[in-house]
């Protein structure tokens, strides 16, 4: 039970909460397979994501390396990150 708390204080500093921003990646939890699918669509630790729309209950856009992702609401979970402010 405190896994999914403390997964659900850091998704307060995800990307699913933010909108129409730009953000660093700080890091990625989650299983294998959860880590290489996020990494092999491009979202690494140290890249930079613009969020495009943030809609309740629809996937969020994201931007990233000329690319755009869609992620649902539990692949958003396990990032972190950190706003970029200019």
């Amino acid at each position: 039970m405190a896994d999914r708390e403390s997964v659900a204080k850091r998704a307060k500093n995800a990307v699913l909460t933010l909108k129409k921003c730009d953000v660093v990646v700080k890091s990625l939890n989650g299983d294998d397979r959860f880590i290489s699918r996020i990494t092999s669509i491009g979202l690494t630790p140290g890249c930079s994501v613009r969020v495009l729309r943030n809609d309740k209950n629809r996937p969020m856009l994201v931007f990233s390396r000329d690319t755009m992702i869609a992620l649902n609401r539990k692949e958003c979970m396990g990032i972190e990150v950190s706003e970029v402010t200019a």
